[in-house]
């Protein structure tokens, strides 16, 4: 009994550790920006994850052969994904890690438009109420209370990571859609691989070899947490995860990721927090909870 209690609290430490990596994520992505510009932070995150996910592939006897049938598939998650993170990170520039880590939490709500938009899936009367919930919350970040001051120029952050959201939908409505014969983790692998080809080109200057070697120690620091521990441990033990339990209780840790932003970017940024902005992310959680609820 107490082994099987042990073994249970592992399995839901390994998914909780993955959504506080990526909770903090933002907090690290607003110090990388003091001395890098997207693109470089995005390069560093990639190529560091890609050498530890490559380590563990090696590490536990993983195949490394690739079916060239698949490489399409995965060409066009990469040219999503990198245009995903792009938006995301320059989004960081212009608003508080607070509101993205609750703007953030809106994807799944796109995932299920976007199913029922292309795919004709069902969509119930709960999930709408959901929708109307949760666009209302975001309204509310957005605004701050006042709906007559929401205009580009003011919320240009906000909107380009609603855009995120948006995008990592597209990303999972195709991912759903295309059929990959590998394992979730070389699937990641091979796919920041790709990213890493297809941003490096816009990246690697001169100028992004100095800045990388007159890094400050926060930024180093920021840059190794995102590349190692949010890109690279928090999927290894998400796919473990998704090996011991249901996806569907899985999923229920990442409601705690805007939770984990929003005090970690208190804690680490001073960012301030508001009782309108606690306000607004429960009621954009209560319309993501009822637009996944079966």
């Amino acid at each position: 009994m107490g082994k099987r209690l042990s073994n249970q609290l592992l399995n839901y430490w390994k998914p909780m550790l993955a959504v506080v990596f990526w909770g903090i994520s933002f907090i690290a992505t607003k110090h990388a920006l003091i001395e890098l510009n997207p693109r470089e932070i995005i390069l560093l995150r990639l190529i560091l994850a890609i050498v530890f996910l490559s380590l563990f592939a090696v590490i536990t006897n993983r195949s490394i052969s690739i079916d060239k049938k698949n490489l399409m598939g995965i060409f066009i998650l990469a040219a999503i994904a990198v245009f995903h993170l792009w938006i995301q990170v320059t989004g960081l520039k212009y608003t508080s890690a607070s509101n993205t880590g609750w703007i953030i939490g809106t994807a799944p709500i796109f995932i299920v438009l976007l199913g029922i938009i292309f795919f004709k899936e069902r969509f119930s009367i709960i999930q709408s109420i959901g929708v109307i919930i949760a666009s209302f919350g975001v309204i509310l970040l957005f605004s701050k209370g006042e709906f007559w001051k929401i205009n580009f120029l003011t919320n240009q952050g906000d909107f380009l990571i609603l855009s995120s959201a948006f995008t990592w939908g597209v990303y999972s409505v195709v991912n759903k859609k295309i059929s990959l014969n590998f394992s979730p983790l070389m699937t990641i692998l091979y796919l920041f691989i790709l990213m890493a080809v297809m941003i490096s080109p816009f990246t690697i200057t001169a100028s992004f070899l100095t800045s990388v070697q007159n890094l400050s120690p926060l930024v180093l620091f920021s840059i190794l947490f995102l590349g190692i521990f949010c890109s690279g441990v928090a999927y290894v033990i998400w796919a473990q995860s998704l090996k011991n339990m249901s996806a569907s209780k899985v999923g229920v840790f990442l409601y705690f990721e805007p939770f984990i932003t929003v005090i970690a970017a208190w804690a680490m940024l001073n960012e301030l927090i508001t009782l309108l902005m606690i306000f607004s992310g429960l009621i954009i959680t209560l319309g993501v909870v009822l637009v996944n609820k079966n």
